[in-house]
């Protein structure tokens, strides 16, 4: 159904001391339920950083976030972080946080940076992440990747994680950069589009939902078409867990399934990426 259906429905049972506002302010995300790792961490170091995007929107923002013991000249394994479909959220900042924390230079962009970044809500984010040209993003997404293998603090591998439209990133970028992505883990995420798709190589560690009828409908192709390709990949499906569960800023969240699909995103990674 539409938000306006949904919040239609929401009215007919907001009776008593249950509102209408009562009612949807428990559905949005809560950011303080989802630091794990605070800004301030004295293990890590935050910044921003922009990188040129010529094919897609001339400019990319993202949030750059470094352990606090690498040196000037030590380079580390780097992880691109990719939001959902609502722009950088502070839980999509914690998730790279996370990462630095485990050792990694971690990288997320904002696709909303050409309409001034992400604003503060989810909704209005949803909204305007769907105004922008999904062909522009995907190339603002190409070109943070190539930022991010090359940086000055990168030891060259490469690794990608996305959460729904970030999990489709995940296997667009597995298939269009083959060859710059190391490994890819993607969050209940569609696959890449068809005429790019027998391009993967992997590894892949695919994360599904038990409860996620749209994504997981698309998976029997999607595994024909890498075991096609002969590609390294793995997929988990997490019982009774919904689409979204890893956000542990919404109601979807699965704390007990997000906890192992984590451990295992951190298994994989250093298995993939370990210096060259």
């Amino acid at each position: 159904m539409d938000r306006r259906e949904f919040l239609n429905k929401l009215r007919s049972i907001a009776v008593g001391g249950l509102t209408l506002s009562l009612l949807t302010s428990s559905l949005m995300p809560n950011y303080a339920l989802a630091e794990q790792v605070s800004f301030n961490d004295k293990d890590i170091k935050a910044t921003y950083a922009k990188f040129p995007s010529l094919n897609g929107h001339g400019e990319g923002s993202g949030y750059l976030v470094q352990p606090n013991t690498q040196t000037a000249d030590e380079k580390r394994p780097a992880i691109l972080v990719v939001h959902e479909n609502r722009g950088l959220n502070p839980y999509i900042k914690d998730v790279a946080r996370r990462l630095a924390k485990a050792g990694y230079v971690a990288f997320a962009p904002d696709a909303l940076h050409p309409l001034g970044g992400y604003p503060g809500n989810d909704d209005e984010g949803r909204s305007m992440q769907s105004s922008l040209d999904p062909s522009k993003v995907e190339f603002d997404f190409i070109a943070a990747t190539h930022y991010l293998k090359t940086h000055i603090s990168s030891n060259g591998k490469l690794g990608v994680v996305g959460f729904c439209f970030g999990g489709y990133i995940s296997n667009f970028l597995a298939a269009s950069l083959p060859n710059v992505v190391d490994a890819a883990v993607p969050f209940y995420g569609t696959p890449a589009r068809t005429d790019i798709v027998n391009n993967v190589k992997g590894p892949l560690l695919v994360q599904l939902a038990e409860i996620d009828q749209r994504v997981n409908a698309s998976w029997p192709a999607y595994e024909a078409v890498l075991k096609g390709n002969r590609a390294s990949y793995k997929m988990h499906m997490y019982s009774g867990a919904r689409h979204g569960f890893h956000n542990d800023s919404t109601g979807r969240y699965d704390e007990k399934m997000a906890e192992i699909a984590w451990r295992r995103t951190l298994e994989f990674f250093a298995t993939n990426l370990r210096s060259i």
